[in-house]
């Protein structure tokens, strides 16, 4: 039977609600927190330290703490600018990556700055398998680029065993999505020698026995090829933790594999956004709204409206608002905050019934709910230790753990 694990890739420590919420999944019983260095630029971190103050020694102790590093984005991406890291891989304008060892100390110094502690108990390198991706954009050689990526693990590898050795992490990993890959996948990152690579790191630093402890990899009731990989890594003392349990891909889309109530709420605030905007100076955005509405249910998955929303409709709002004066500004914002907290519910409700239709045959034995079915086809996998799903808010946790 697995464990729950709270996942905080959205987790700021800006929301109260997201802080609420890490505090009742520890109280709820919940033993493992799951972050990273980039996840929203270390707030998430910072939440944990926050969530945990109220805790006892005693009780925090009883929190296992997984962090990662590898992404060079935001404050990140303007140090490097000043001072650059070592083996940068320059994946895309916004998203470079290394896992050398002097980036790895480096991280891990503000990782436990930002959580307050003084050991994080797993350390995992976050999805090394970019250099992979470079290599294959720039059509490089497989072998030797393989040859180069277990070099480069090794090395981490070392530099992972001496943080174990100065006692700043229990143990340490890897969280890959190129685990979850088909072994003739050009991104597939092969993990059969990873154990002997962690005993030669061992044995250059000189201790008994390496501390490769962890495998992190999507794994859910749609991509199953990652429990392969799990199999191999519980045959050899490890222990997994599958993310993305609920966000799930097939065929090149993305599922949000979750039910979710109809707003009640929308039509009023709908109407009303409505009402406001219909004068000459806002009828754009009455424009807006209206195919908004009618196109609610055409939305591939909850992601691809969040991604929406804030890459092109709040922009193309804010250049709509510019000439408000500032109090029917901030009435229209409040009003705005409303009317897009419900919609997003409605998105969510129009997807999940796109998804219980795209997905009938894959669910037609189940008789709970998607989010019921997809929990307790991992719930059922021997290999898998740990379920991470991000839980936001309260509810959320309460939701979650009720699934147990």
């Amino acid at each position: 039977m697995s464990n729950f694990a709270f996942g905080t890739y959205r987790i700021t420590d800006q929301n109260p609600q997201h802080i609420q919420a890490l505090r009742e999944a520890i109280e709820s019983g919940i033993t493992m927190i799951d972050t990273s260095s980039n996840y929203m630029d270390g707030a998430a971190e910072r939440a944990i330290a926050i969530a945990m103050r109220e805790f006892s020694e005693e009780k925090q102790a009883e929190i296992e703490i997984v962090s990662k590093y590898g992404y060079i984005q935001g404050s990140n991406m303007l140090a490097h600018q000043e001072n650059p890291f070592e083996e940068v891989v320059e994946f895309s304008e916004h998203c470079f990556h290394s896992i050398a060892p002097s980036f790895m100390q480096e991280q891990l110094t503000q990782s436990l700055q930002r959580l307050q502690r003084e050991k994080i108990a797993c350390y995992l390198i976050h999805n090394p398998e970019y250099y992979l991706l470079d290599a294959l954009n720039k059509n490089a050689d497989k072998d030797s680029t393989l040859d180069a990526m277990y070099a480069r693990l090794y090395e981490a590898f070392v530099g992972l065993e001496r943080e174990v050795q100065k006692g700043r992490i229990g143990s340490y990993g890897i969280s890959s999505n190129s685990f979850a890959k088909s072994p003739n996948d050009p991104e597939f990152l092969p993990y059969e020698d990873l154990i002997t690579l962690a005993d030669k790191a061992s044995e250059a630093v000189g201790t008994d026995t390496h501390s490769f402890t962890t495998l992190q990899l999507p794994i859910n009731i749609l991509e199953q090829e990652g429990l392969k990989c799990a199999d191999w890594a519980k045959s050899n003392g490890l222990r997994v933790l599958a993310n993305r349990p609920l966000n799930a891909q097939k065929n090149g889309k993305m599922y949000r594999l979750a039910e979710y109530d109809e707003s009640v709420s929308y039509y009023q605030y709908l109407n009303e956004m409505l009402d406001v905007c219909d004068n000459e100076t806002l009828k754009p955005l009455y424009n807006l709204f209206e195919e908004l509405d009618v196109n609610r249910h055409k939305f591939g998955w909850i992601g691809d409206f969040d991604t929406f929303l804030y890459a092109q409709i709040l922009p193309h709002i804010r250049k709509i608002l510019e000439n408000l004066d500032e109090e029917s500004l901030e009435a229209f914002l409040s009003l705005m905050d409303l009317f897009f907290a419900e919609y997003r519910k409605m998105v969510a409700y129009e997807c999940a019934q796109n998804t219980k239709r795209s997905l009938a045959e894959t669910f037609e034995n189940c008789e709970g709910t998607l989010q019921e079915c997809a929990i307790g086809f991992l719930e059922s996998k021997k290999s898998v230790d740990y379920i991470l799903v991000g839980m936001r808010k309260p509810s959320y946790v309460d939701e979650i753990l009720a699934l147990k």
